[in-house]
């Protein structure tokens, strides 16, 4: 039987490899303590992807007390795991940021002249992520934020790691999840029944027949597809009762898990305040979304596209960025053109960027138009980081964000979606106070 690929967790002590490990594999292996150094020697599980396996080996934390015994037994290991290993994890802390400790671990592994991709664990929330800039002075390019005790982005490490490995096809295989959300009988189910080419969800003339979240599976060619199919959603009324509450949840949960959004809105009426309300659910939790005019086919004549995305940018200019397309669920037009616009967007929203082009727009931006002076600090941008990816997520490091407009943050936001490749997806600009004396410096 072929060797898997092994991948090495290596990092100072107590930064959370073996709690790393245990959520990769999906269940507990290595000992999770609090005590520095309990890991002692290599505990290795096989984590799958899709249809690829590769060996996770957890090491001891580097540097452990010279007093201490085992010390030298427990060196030996961590140089034995990174030289047989085709890929090293390096593992730092995300709430204490880089230590000396880290720059020294770095220093060892750009010797080995293996593979390095940096994670930042105990990344619990988005916030924790506004600090991962500081990590590119260990010279392994953006670390990948994820938190193994609360399992967040645990996925999407093991998928990147599987796409990282020699002789591994990338775990772009996994079906993409497409979210499909709307109000009630616009056409949902009849799109996913259409797509399926069977009746996999109820169609019915009454509203708000579908209350659960139903996923679908559906193979086009090579790849496939994940359609989460939702409740349609109401106006909230007074009294709402049990089982409306639950198919709103599960709606923004489907939402929540989805990798883009198919937005169904009827064509023959006027914009809501329930599709305002969907809209502004997507916005929110920065999702790449396509707004999809069904029933096109009962459109009057002379109507034509431009004109209802006019009408669109001004109902829902909140969603002024994502793209429009016009279909007909019931007869079938233009609807496997779904697949390529929802799998062009994940593939903008999956983007990352070097930290110079970063910064390259931003003098750009700077020089079309200065923040402006806004209370009695002059506004200076000092550089900007892409700290993750879906969403695309930037930190602008200034010398004080109150003295920035939210106007001038919007402008910052749409030259990053002129000049970088994320035309058509939500993206999250936040803006720090830089707390080093470290002047603007990239090459």
């Amino acid at each position: 039987m072929e060797a898997l690929p092994v991948v090495a967790l290596v990092g100072r002590i107590n930064v959370g490899k073996s709690s790393l490990l245990n959520a990769m594999a999906g269940r507990r292996i290595s000992i999770v303590d609090a005590a520095p150094g309990v890991t002692r020697d290599r505990v290795t599980a096989v984590v799958r992807s899709g249809a690829t396996a590769f060996e996770v080996v957890d090491t001891a934390g580097v540097g452990l007390d010279r007093g201490q015994s085992l010390s030298e037994a427990v060196e030996r290991q961590i140089r034995y795991a990174i030289e047989s290993a085709d890929l090293v994890l390096f593992v730092v802390d995300a709430i204490a940021g880089s230590v000396p400790e880290d720059l020294e671990i770095a220093r060892k592994l750009r010797r080995s002249g293996k593979p390095v991709l940096l994670i930042a664990n105990k990344a619990d929330t988005p916030r924790h992520e506004e600090g991962l800039a500081q990590f590119a002075e260990l010279g392994f390019g953006d670390a990948v934020p994820v938190s193994s005790a609360h399992r967040r982005l645990v996925g999407e490490l093991v998928e990147l790691v599987a796409g990282r490995l020699p002789g591994v096809a990338p775990a772009a295989s996994a079906p993409l999840k497409i979210a499909v959300v709307g109000k009630r009988n616009v056409g949902k189910s009849t799109l996913i029944n259409a797509l399926a080419g069977e009746e996999r969800v109820v169609v019915s003339e009454l509203p708000g027949t579908t209350r659960d979240a139903v996923d679908v599976l559906i193979r086009k060619g090579k790849r496939e597809f994940l359609l989460i199919d939702t409740a349609g959603l109401r106006k909230k009324g007074k009294l709402e009762d049990s089982v409306e509450l639950f198919s709103r949840v599960r709606t923004q949960e489907a939402i929540d898990r989805a990798d883009a959004v198919l937005f169904l809105i009827d064509a023959t009426e006027r914009i809501t305040e329930v599709d305002k309300r969907i809209g502004e659910l997507i916005e929110k939790r920065k999702k790449p979304a396509v707004l999809v005019l069904n029933k096109w086919d009962q459109v009057p004549p002379g109507a034509g596209p431009g004109d209802y995305e006019e009408y669109l940018d001004r109902a829902m200019p909140l969603l002024r960025y994502a793209p429009v397309m016009m279909i007909s669920a019931l007869k079938g037009e233009r609807i496997w053109e779904i697949f390529k616009v929802a799998g062009d967007l994940h593939h903008q929203a999956s983007q990352r960027i070097s930290t110079p082009e970063i910064n390259r727009v931003l003098d750009r931006a700077e020089a079309e138009r200065s923040p402006g002076t806004r209370g009695t600090r002059e506004p200076k941008i000092y550089y900007g980081t892409q700290t993750r990816a879906n969403p695309p997520t930037f930190a602008i490091f200034v010398n004080d964000p109150a003295n920035f407009t939210p106007d001038y943050v919007r402008f910052l936001e749409n030259k990053f979606r002129q000049h970088l490749p994320f035309k058509e997806v939500p993206l999250r600009l936040r803006l720090r106070r830089r707390v080093t004396k470290t002047s603007r410096s990239y090459s």
